[in-house]
């Protein structure tokens, strides 16, 4: 059976290259190449092709003369695309060909219709991403995709800023599955530019920074989650001095910083507490520790004496890892 389909694929192929060469853009090859692409949906250069006749295709004048008719050509033949897709797209959601050409014909009605039609076409693009994400809400390709098409919502309608809704999609994506790298990342990046957006002050920011180390401990009742602690190291990067100016709250006095360090170095090690084989928490205190010094510019017996201890610790729970860690001490210790 397999190698009657690759002979299939094969004559298919042949009998596409003539198509191609030959420029036969009509309706005929169109539902030619659906049905080589419903088979194989990795034949991208079928996607090339199909792009090629429906270009030809939306290219052609309407059944009369006036503009509307051509307007609704043009809108039925992307929806009718848009409408192929959907099933490929359940069956191969992971398949970039089909997201890249479901990019390019959303493209194609920004650039032939009206704006308000277009922006309508992008609306309901990310309502499919709302329902995609109700399914895998941990699909990178999905996450990825929503921020492009928000961005070009944002285009098309330049004094509607979806930021905070975005950051609102974040927050309940994050209650229901704490382990959602993806939601964590993007709102990294949405709340900063919430803030900048609204001019937000020093003590507003501030306030932002509490509600997001808040949070982040609420979502630590599992330490053991390497993506909850990676947005806590985002948040952390506001108390150092070399990366403060890009990170939530960058006027803080050194005085501030040390006092959010000392309570984020309480908490961590309050996790330790029948979690003492999770490396990440010691990682966590390492990261404090060394946050400290770089502040106040020297380092206490005690500390140093500290950094050591859970780089033994991090040595036995973490092997695969051991010349790191190693290499960590040894230049921790030059540096002293």
């Amino acid at each position: 059976m397999f190698i009657w389909w690759l002979v299939q694929l094969s004559r298919t192929a042949t009998t596409d290259s003539i198509e191609i060469n030959e420029h036969h853009y009509t309706v005929e090859t169109l539902q030619q190449t659906s049905i080589l692409l419903t088979k194989n949906p990795e034949y991208y250069t079928i996607w090339n092709f199909r792009r090629l006749i429906l270009q030809h295709q939306l290219s052609l004048p309407g059944t009369d003369s006036s503009e509307q008719s051509a307007s609704d050509q043009i809108v039925s033949m992307i929806k009718d695309d848009l409408q192929f897709l959907l099933p490929l797209l359940r069956s191969y959601p992971k398949c970039y060909w089909i997201w890249n050409y479901r990019l390019w014909l959303l493209g194609e009605a920004s650039r032939l219709l009206p704006l308000s039609t277009a922006h309508g076409f992008w609306q309901e693009e990310l309502a499919l991403v709302n329902k995609m994400l109700s399914f895998d809400d941990r699909n990178f390709h999905g996450w990825g995709y929503r921020r492009f098409v928000v961005e070009k919502l944002e285009i098309l309608a330049p004094t509607e800023s979806m930021t905070q809704k975005e950051l609102d999609y974040t927050t309940k994506m994050i209650r229901s599955q704490l382990s959602n790298f993806s939601a964590w990342h993007n709102r990294t990046k949405l709340i900063q530019t919430l803030l900048d957006e609204r001019g937000a002050s020093d003590d507003e920011r501030k306030n932002k920074l509490d509600d997001e180390l808040e949070l982040i401990h609420q979502a630590l009742i599992d330490p053991y989650d390497q993506s909850l602690w990676f947005y806590h190291q985002n948040l952390m990067c506001t108390f150092d001095p070399a990366l403060s100016a890009q990170a939530i709250a960058p006027n803080l006095t050194d005085s501030e910083r040390l006092d959010y360090i000392r309570r984020e170095k309480e908490a961590i090690e309050d996790m330790l507490e029948g979690a003492e084989s999770c490396k990440w928490i010691y990682l966590g205190l390492m990261n404090c520790t060394l946050l400290q010094t770089k502040i106040e510019r020297s380092l206490s017996r005690n500390a140093k004496q500290d950094v050591t201890r859970w780089l033994h610790e991090l040595i036995k729970l973490d092997p695969k890892r051991r010349g790191r860690w190693l290499d960590f001490e040894e230049s921790f210790n030059a540096w002293q």
